[in-house]
């Protein structure tokens, strides 16, 4: 060996090392490689908000949308935007008023909030999506199927949320304390609540900080849902495409009737995991969420992954 190099061959091991070190550092630091790596993107509503999204995975290949819940961020679907992305067009929106999108002055009800899903996937090119919306996330996606109809969906699933369906969910329990906490408090201890593992302090410190940005009475009116239970049911059972609905014991009764009476619907139900199911226990939910698309999205080998253009 070239003695000259030496010194040169410890530099570039040293570095590689310190590379590495970054890299694992920055996962548990709210700083999800996923996430870095998959493009920052925007585009303008119909109503004229800038809206943010991640994107990432080849953009001619079938498209997931993904929908996060209530104040929460795009990346929180990290997990999802790495195990998918290699094979299919990965997409996880910021909702207006949450992540880096814009905090308009209103527009948080349902079927504004659902018209944006329908500006994102106009703005995506109109291909068919399989869109997955988690918690309010749920919400939001039977309003835009309830307002434009399954046209450009390829699938539907959604996670952990009532979709009008009996019984209806308990109402949630009063608070112990009658003092009032102060609102990053609350926040924080929502945020902890939604897993049953914890994901570490860091990942909780992002996420509350992300969640303390959408202003309080904006958070508040997209808890409002100004419509009955029967305009979501209306929606889930108007879909005319494949549809997964996974969720926690307390919507178990749910799932249970929506098997029951939508013969296109398939449920499960994570006893073990937390609200945040997809990060509580991402493995399974992965290894359910690709075999559902599989088997009855675009089934491998039938091409319709590689070649999406007829889904217009």
């Amino acid at each position: 060996m070239n003695p000259r190099a030496a010194p040169l061959t410890l530099i570039m091991r040293q570095l590689c090392f310190r590379m590495v070190a970054v890299a694992y550092v920055a996962s548990f630091c709210g700083a999800p490689l996923a996430a870095r790596a998959a493009g920052d993107r925007f585009f303008t509503t119909s109503d004229g908000v800038r809206l943010h999204y991640l994107e990432a995975g080849p953009p001619t290949a079938g498209t997931l949308v993904f929908v996060p819940g209530w104040t929460m961020p795009a990346w929180i679907w990290q997990r999802q935007i790495e195990a998918f992305s290699s094979r299919y067009h990965v997409v996880a929106l910021d909702p207006r008023g949450q992540g880096e999108s814009e905090i308009p002055g209103g527009g948080y009800e349902p079927g504004r909030r659902g018209a944006d899903i329908g500006d994102l996937i106009a703005a995506l090119g109109g291909r068919k999506v399989v869109l997955v919306g988690w918690s309010l996330g749920v919400l939001d996606s039977l309003a835009y199927v309830h307002e434009a109809g399954d046209g450009r969906l390829a699938g539907l699933v959604l996670l952990d949320n009532s979709v009008g369906e009996n019984p209806p969910p308990r109402p949630e329990a009063a608070p112990r304390s009658t003092l009032p906490l102060p609102r990053p408090l609350r926040i924080r201890h929502f945020v902890e609540a939604m897993f049953r593992r914890p994901p570490g302090a860091a990942f909780l410190d992002r996420l509350t900080s992300d969640a303390l940005r959408t202003p309080p009475a904006f958070a508040a009116a997209l808890r409002a849902y100004p419509v009955p239970r029967s305009y979501w049911r209306e929606a889930v059972y108007s879909v005319g495409k494949p549809l997964l609905y996974v969720v926690t014991p307390r919507l178990a009764g749910q799932a249970e009737n929506l098997a029951a009476h939508d013969p296109l619907a398939e449920t499960a139900v994570f006893a073990d995991a937390g609200h945040a199911l997809f990060v509580d226990d991402a493995e399974r939910f992965d290894a359910m969420l690709r075999d559902f698309i599989e088997r009855r999205v675009w089934p491998v080998g039938g091409g319709a992954v590689a070649s999406v253009s007829g889904g217009r």
